[in-house]
């Protein structure tokens, strides 16, 4: 029975080692800009839309500085020139203390809970609150532990813990609930740490410089700290980052905390958003707090209809707002929920409040430098030849239609017990999957073999 267990675990661990997702944009790490916010041709997974990629990088700087709180920024360009990716980059950018929120124009439309609840827990999951608190620590180097057990066994342990400073050394008593934690930490003699004594957390910090040669072999992980000076006991401060949507779960009482773990919010009443702002504002003035704004990107947002255009429109307006990036690929269309025409399907009045930033088509070379990003990060080795045939199928069909051409071909090359995929396999793959173009003269000549057809409809009338 032992034996086949452990074969059950070691099939377990397995599985979990193997999954490994490569996204659309899992390429992307920055905006590929250098220290003087200039664009570099192929930096960070970006490549060319050096005007938007600049502009973006001045963005960024501002939302860093705190200076673009509640504006909107405009990514307008045709499909498959890099909208999302530049967002992306952004927040790649910001790095992870920044709230960055990512959603789809159409995710609003929720059977769960209103439009206008659904955009305000988007914006208020893009604006993070920086909480300071103070905690009295107690920071050493272990020089030694003792414990001593019952010689029957049973009843509570003791033990007592020498802690030393560059300056001072104390022998405190330990009770056995601190015996359990020291042990979970495997704390050892030589080691530094940090005591929380509110909450008796144990913090492993790393090992002291002056044992650096009891063993002669130590593991990559060891971290070498020098010995605390000063005092034992400090006082010391603590930051905490969490979002205002984090805090809203947390005191709304119908869901609580254990709401943040299975994602289902539901409605959250505005009477306990006023008291948190409120409570967010106390903390500001009392120097406990900082709201950080963060940011909200929303793609597709011709998506949207005139409601929440107009929610957004005042949303912007509040002193806790973030930075709303949107993106859209549509030209002169109907706002949705009127018959009024706008540019993007944006009203006039959210466009005014908005800095457009153009992305423009790529070209050919530009292409190519994509397309052999997305070959490395899919594992994917290609023939010259065959990446020179696929920016050629960039360039007449989309750029989305060749990266998927890509691990396709991959797959067809693997097939044949080849490590290269080749020309050859790039054709097969175009023969057996359509684009757009060939799609739509395929359902010109066999229309008739569809349902509903249209087109039949518009000849018989004329």
């Amino acid at each position: 029975m032992a034996a086949m267990s452990t074969a059950v675990k070691v099939q377990e661990v397995r599985d979990v080692t193997r999954i490994e997702r490569i996204g659309a944009h899992s390429h992307i790490r920055g905006l590929g800009l250098d220290d003087s916010c200039d664009p570099k041709s192929v930096s960070e997974g970006m490549v060319g839309q050096q005007k938007a990629r600049k502009a973006a990088g001045v963005v960024a700087e501002m939302i860093r500085e705190g200076k673009i709180a509640g504006r909107a920024i405009l990514l307008a360009g045709a499909p498959g020139t890099g909208k999302t990716a530049i967002a992306m980059g952004i927040a790649r950018s910001l790095g992870s203390d920044t709230a960055f929120t990512s959603m789809s124009g159409s995710e609003i439309y929720s059977l769960e809970m209103s439009k206008t609840e659904a955009l305000t827990q988007a914006i208020r999951r893009s604006i993070g609150v920086r909480i300071k608190e103070e905690t009295e620590v107690v920071e050493g180097e272990v020089v030694e532990i003792q414990v001593e057990r019952p010689a029957s066994g049973v009843g509570s342990k003791s033990g007592k813990l020498t802690l030393k400073t560059t300056d001072m050394e104390t022998i405190y008593d330990l009770g056995s609930k601190m015996i359990e934690s020291l042990m979970k930490e495997k704390v050892r003699s030589g080691d530094i740490i940090v005591i929380d004594k509110a909450t008796g957390k144990i913090s492993k910090l790393g090992r002291s410089f002056t044992r650096a040669r009891d063993y002669d072999a130590t593991g990559a992980q060891t971290k070498f700290v020098q010995c605390p000076e000063g005092e034992l006991q400090k006082r010391k401060e603590v930051v905490h980052t969490v979002s205002l949507h984090e805090i809203d779960v947390i005191n709304s009482r119908a869901q609580g905390f254990l709401a943040l773990f299975s994602g289902d919010t539901g409605e959250i009443k505005s009477e306990v958003r006023d008291q948190i702002n409120c409570k967010v504002v106390e903390w500001r003035e009392e120097g406990k707090a900082e709201v950080v704004p963060g940011v909200l990107f929303i793609d597709e947002v011709h998506m949207l209809d005139v409601e929440s255009f107009s929610f957004l429109n005042r949303a912007l307006e509040n002193e806790m707002a973030p930075v709303v990036i949107m993106a859209t690929n549509r030209g002169i269309t109907k706002i949705r929920g009127t018959n009024f025409k706008a540019p993007h399907g944006i009203p006039i009045d959210l466009l005014d409040r908005s800095i457009i930033i153009p992305t423009q088509p790529y070209t050919e070379a530009e292409l190519s430098d994509i397309i052999k990003i997305r070959c490395e990060e899919e594992d994917c080795d290609m023939q010259p030849d065959a990446l020179t045939i696929l920016t050629k199928i960039a360039q007449e069909t989309s750029l989305r239609y060749s990266i998927q051409l890509i691990t396709t071909a991959s797959v067809v090359a693997k097939r044949r017990k080849s490590t290269q995929v080749s020309v050859e396999d790039i054709k097969k793959v175009y023969t057996l999957f359509l684009d757009e173009k060939r799609s739509q003269q395929f359902l010109k000549e066999y229309q008739d073999q569809f349902m509903f057809n249209e087109a039949e409809e518009s000849t018989s009338m004329d």
